[in-house]
């Protein structure tokens, strides 16, 4: 997952856990603050009854002129009554006609209280004062209650929770959108890195060219330092091994000269010897060398030039074999890596290739992801699959009768090896061997 994606996921976790709190928390709030008003304005329309009352014989009396309005409008969501302590309602508002109400409660004097009641799927709210009203011949208990249908209260709630809802869900996807944008903003330095390595890895840079800001400024400045360091540190590797190889070339010649003359048997030998020692010498510390070329960066070769030009130089080393060579390489294939190393590669087997083909040689390269495959096809003798192994060890010739150290096959496994590929060797279909190279 990218850092982008990351810190995205991270805070819109984040927003949705805040604004689910803050809508919960709002939404209780303004729950109490309506219900509160709610029981106000209900207590202020019990007194008002209480006060519109009257006791004569036994009766209870209420002029509807000191009532509230909708008290009087039947069904209209706010209902009064007036109650003995057996439950027997004494008077009830004309708003209450055709509407089942709960049942009236019994209350001490003084006592008052404030319930939500559900009577046949339908909620109310009811507030119940108990009080011992006097009379002529003495008092009796009275319970006054009003009684509200919740439908509006539920009204308000739910119109409240849709508006709340809206604004919280059009706010987080401003926050959300501004984020993104100061996301894209703020990670941009992180992407032109990203870019610019790329460039280094296709060979089209040598280095990280731009300036960024100090957070990511030491790490753009280490890898310039790194990659400086790691051209110097090759160039001195194969100027050595350069050297080491020109020194030991007069000793070599001085003594190839010296095995011409007359020697005793024994001299020749231990001359032999020391001479056969100097070439293995010369050859392995050319072949490290070579595949110190796998950690090699912002290079890039053309393979079908390269190619080409080893086809013909061996062309003409072997030019009295007549071979014919049949080439499948398209011209946007690009090696990364050292041309050195591909030359040191494709020169091997494509000697191999023209010392031991009859007629023909078919070579073809394609590309795949981030893969790279190779293969060289010869019509020559073959090599058996049980000596496959064999051959790829250092010094081992496939006929000791033909010129050769034994270690062509070898540099190219290590070569092979170390940019991190595989060698394979099997039949062709022109009947000797196929080399299969994936780099």
């Amino acid at each position: 997952m990218s850092l982008n994606s990351r810190i995205t996921l991270s805070a819109t976790v984040v927003l949705v856990i805040f604004i689910c709190l803050t809508a919960f928390a709002l939404e209780r709030a303004f729950f109490d603050s309506t219900e509160s008003a709610l029981r106000d304005t209900m207590s202020s329309q019990l007194y008002a009854l209480m006060a519109a009352a009257e006791v004569e014989n036994q009766q209870i009396v209420l002029s509807s002129n000191d009532l509230d309005t909708l008290l009087g409008l039947p069904g209209s969501g706010i209902y009064a009554t007036i109650s003995n302590p057996s439950g027997q309602v004494l008077w009830q508002s004309s708003s209450s006609l055709g509407t089942t109400l709960p049942k009236p409660t019994s209350l001490n004097s003084g006592k008052k209280t404030f319930a939500k009641i559900s009577v046949e799927n339908s909620d109310f709210y009811t507030t119940a004062y108990g009080v011992r009203w006097p009379t002529d011949t003495g008092s009796i208990a009275l319970t006054f209650s009003i009684t509200t249908d919740l439908s509006s209260f539920d009204k308000q709630i739910n119109s409240y929770r849709l508006t709340l809802w809206g604004w919280l869900i059009a706010m987080a996807t401003l926050l959300l959108l501004s984020q993104a944008a100061i996301l894209r903003w703020g990670l941009a330095p992180l992407r032109k890195v990203g870019i610019e390595l790329n460039r280094i890895e296709a060979g089209k840079q040598q280095q990280i060219e731009n300036h960024y800001p100090q957070e990511i400024e030491r790490l753009t400045n280490n890898i310039n330092i790194l990659l400086e360091h790691e051209r110097q540190q090759k160039t001195r590797y194969r100027d050595a091994m350069g050297n080491l190889a020109h020194s030991l070339k007069t000793p070599l010649a001085i003594l190839h000269t010296s095995l011409q003359t007359e020697l005793h048997k024994q001299d020749r030998q231990t001359m032999q010897e020391q001479l056969n020692r100097m070439n293995s010498i010369v050859e392995y510390q050319l072949q490290r060398a070579v595949t110190a070329g796998s950690v090699s960066l912002g290079k890039s070769v053309e393979l079908l030039s390269t190619t080409q030009r080893l086809l013909n130089s061996l062309q003409k080393v072997y030019s009295d074999k007549a071979i014919s060579v049949t080439t499948h390489v398209d011209s946007a294939l690009i090696f990364r890596g050292d041309e050195g190393d591909l030359m040191e590669v494709l020169g091997n087997l494509l000697d191999n290739a023209f010392k031991w083909a009859h007629q023909n040689i078919e070579i073809s390269a394609q590309q795949s992801g981030k893969q790279l495959l190779i293969s060289i096809s010869d019509d020559g003798p073959g090599i058996a699959q049980e000596k496959v192994e064999e051959l790829l060890q250092r010094g081992v010739r496939a006929d000791q009768t033909t010129a050769g150290h034994g270690i062509g096959l070898s540099i190219v496994k290590s070569i092979v090896h170390a940019y991190g590929g595989n060698l394979t060797i099997s039949t062709s279909d022109l009947g000797g061997a196929k080399v299969c190279l994936l780099l």
